[in-house]
């Protein structure tokens, strides 16, 4: 996708990078006007390129003509610390007054289009209100994810005490900007046997690694290789929107791989890992070299070992093709649901109003009980029911029924019977590090990938990332942990980049995740693993509420819903590494929340 392999040649190292269009503004220069050296180190030795060697074309200003700018409010009219958001005439921009000074941005989150004037702005940086991911209000760069993308950032002057933004109208319009990327300059044509940097596994880890080393200079190869038939896309929303299409989920279009010469391996599965030859064998017999190796294999989903599990119609939600065939085949049928946590519940609130009848069955006794705990969970089960979806609770199933090998019921260890077309088994995954077992890699007990903070592996040159590893979360007192989300896959997939690079980056974000239901989100930041109490505030029977995950006397997670943007205000204060204590959260005076998170 990212070009063919090809034997490498002796080439003397150039570094070229190709701006889109929209990204060649005065943004991209240095108060000097001229272009600010960047560096890399790779291979133990550092690169450097400039902004003028970096374009193979003129660097244009945005003519007048492209440019609109107006006064947008006067100096008095923001205090700082708010942002407010202003019309330009050909779109919104987002103001923020911070220590006296101006910034004018992108107002809407790039990942999913949150309004950013109703996020939080903590440290000289905007936390998105939907799902945490931060933007620096200098710069607009991404600092923290979810997402690829980052900000433009606009032009602010004060003349007569007004203040005046002037920005190009396709970015107005755009509202996001992809950073500057180097391209490769390693010679392809047809296949090779080796490789510069290699990349186990196509998700948000896999991506945002592949993506980072090019946005810090990197232009040697880099192979991205999936089991998937496509591209890297946003495996959340399977379970969420199960009919939407392959192409609608893709994360970067084909031309974007091309562009930046990132290779991806499709339908390619790694079977043999040589660490001392630093090599891998793919299940076809294909070997591929390299010299740095990031593994992020993600999960497998678990599935059920019953009697008659091998009828038709029974499915985990893996891939796009698996959950269109769930859609599919649920309209106006009966479906099962096995496993009430999020990827079960979120498949059973899209398929409601498509199937006849939704059953859910779970071993615990109330949906999510372990994470959100008994409360949280009851009332999130009473809003299924008021959708016509029935549990089955303290039970598991006991056998897979079928007609013409076709599932026709689903039996209960509780001896109930429950008609069923469709089953969909949501319990669970084990990660995916089969292959790694003989290799040298450390794996613990479950079959995990243990790794430090800088998402180095027991193997020099060999970095993990996402769902498959257990690191130190930073701010439990570096607690080795696994968090299967897709927010800390992104971050994982950054560190280790910088740190192929000789950066010396760590994993500091706060753990953030999401889910919606029947129109409602409900968000979360923390890790309330062993938490001891719950402090809610708020109506849980009107869903609109804050949850407090306490252990002792200190708040190690919340959740919400209605509550908007206080999940983000929590993970800003707990980014800025000051405890939140329980007797704060208890009184529900929730003064201590506006101050900037320091």
């Amino acid at each position: 996708m990212g070009g063919c392999f090809s034997k490498p040649k002796p080439v003397e190292l150039k570094i070229e990078v190709v701006l889109p269009e929209k990204e060649r503004g005065k943004e991209e220069l240095s108060a000097s006007g001229k272009g600010s050296p960047r560096a890399y180190q790779g291979n133990g030795t550092a690169r450097h390129f400039h902004t003028e060697e970096r374009l193979s074309t003129p660097h244009p200003y945005p003519s007048p003509q492209d440019c609109v700018e107006a006064a947008v409010c006067h100096v008095k009219d923001l205090e700082n610390g708010q942002m407010r958001e202003v019309e330009l005439g050909w779109g919104k921009v987002l103001l923020v007054k911070d220590n006296g000074e101006f910034h004018a941005l992108g107002h809407k989150c790039p990942h999913y289009g949150a309004p950013l004037v109703k996020g939080v702005l903590s440290r000289g940086r905007v936390r998105c209100p939907w799902h945490g991911a931060c933007f620096n209000i200098s710069t607009g760069d991404l600092e923290d994810f979810p997402g690829l993308d980052s900000l433009h950032k606009f032009q602010v002057k004060i003349e007569k005490e007004k203040v005046y933004v002037r920005a190009s109208k396709q970015a107005l319009q755009l509202q996001r900007r992809t950073k500057v990327m180097a391209k490769c300059i390693s010679p392809s044509a047809g296949y090779s046997s080796s490789t510069n940097v290699l990349i186990v596994g196509a998700g948000a880890a896999g991506l945002v690694c592949a993506e980072t080393l090019r946005q810090e200079g990197f232009s040697d190869r880099i192979v991205l290789c999936t089991l998937d038939r496509h591209l890297p896309y946003d495996r959340p929303k399977l379970s969420k929107s199960l009919d939407t299409q392959p192409e609608q989920l893709a994360l970067r279009p084909k031309e974007f791989f091309r562009a930046y010469g990132i290779e991806v391996l499709t339908e390619a599965q790694v079977v043999t890992l040589d660490v001392r030859n630093k090599k891998v064998v793919f299940k076809d017999g294909f070997k591929l070299e390299y010299s740095k190796l990031l593994l992020a294999p993600g999960s497998s989903p678990k599935t059920l070992s019953c009697k008659g599990k091998e009828v038709e119609n029974v499915f985990t939600i893996r891939t796009p093709e698996d959950a269109n065939r769930v859609v599919r085949l649920a309209r106006g049928r009966n479906v099962v649901v096995v496993g009430a946590g999020f990827l079960g519940m979120e498949v059973a609130a899209y398929l409601t109003e498509k199937a006849h009848s939704v059953s859910v069955v779970e071993l615990e006794e109330t949906p999510f009980r372990r994470f959100l705990g008994e409360r949280v969970g009851r009332a999130l089960m009473k809003m299924f029911e008021n959708n016509r979806v029935k549990f089955y609770m303290q039970t598991e199933v006991s056998e897979l029924r079928g007609q013409e090998g076709k599932l026709k019921e689903v039996v209960l260890k509780s001896s109930k019977v429950v008609r069923a077309d469709v089953c969909v088994v949501g319990i669970g995954a084990v990660p995916a590090t089969g292959f790694l077992r003989q290799s040298g890699i450390g794996l613990d007990s479950r079959g995990f990938i243990p790794v430090n903070k800088m998402m180095q592996t027991n193997v020099p040159g060999v970095f993990a990332a996402g769902d498959a590893v257990t690191f130190p979360l930073a701010w439990r007192n570096n607690r080795k942990v696994n968090i299967p989300h897709w927010q800390m896959a992104h971050a994982q997939g950054r560190v280790a980049a910088q740190n192929m690079l000789a950066q010396e980056a760590e994993m500091t974000t706060v753990p953030y995740l999401w889910t919606a239901m029947f129109g409602k989100s409900l968000r979360y930041a923390g890790y309330g693993e062993g938490f001891d109490d719950v402090i809610i505030q708020g109506d849980l029977e009107e869903l609109k509420f804050v949850a407090f995950y306490t252990k002792g006397d200190e708040v190690i997670a919340v959740a919400s819903m209605n509550y908007d943007p206080i999940v983000s205000k929590v993970a800003e204060v707990l980014a800025s590494g000051r405890a939140i204590r329980k007797r704060e959260v208890e009184t529900g005076d929730m003064s201590w929340l506006t101050g900037k998170g320091s």
